[in-house]
């Protein structure tokens, strides 16, 4: 049984930092492309980085310089590393393999990221 647990939320001032983290079972993680999404309240989920199992990554616009996307294939965990973040960047935050999400499948519960002063 697939599943991803996600971890670190919480309430943080503008221009704060949070350290996400994602631990993955059931799936073989080493050779499984991962991704981080998010979710605010009313939009669509959308992506927000993703790391190939060689750990090339890639990030949407709106995060680029600020999130850092990691993996520790070691432990079976994803991490997203969040630096100078703003209001907007307030939502449920998820991980799940590019395969997976592709189908919307595996999600797991996520974690609630809230930026308000």
């Amino acid at each position: 049984q697939v599943q991803f647990v996600e971890s670190g939320g919480g309430l943080v001032q503008p221009g704060g930092s949070l350290r996400l983290s994602c631990a993955a079972s059931g799936i073989i993680f080493s050779i499984s492309p991962m991704g981080w999404y998010r979710q605010a309240p009313g939009n669509q989920r959308e992506w927000v980085a993703v790391i190939s199992t060689r750990g090339g990554t890639n990030y949407d616009d709106s995060v680029k310089g600020r999130f850092t996307i990691s993996r520790d294939n070691a432990k079976n965990t994803l991490y997203l590393q969040m630096n100078s973040l703003k209001p907007e960047d307030t939502a449920i935050y998820y991980c799940n393999s590019l395969p997976s999400a592709a189908q919307s499948i595996n999600w797991g519960q996520g974690t609630q990221v809230t930026v308000s002063s």
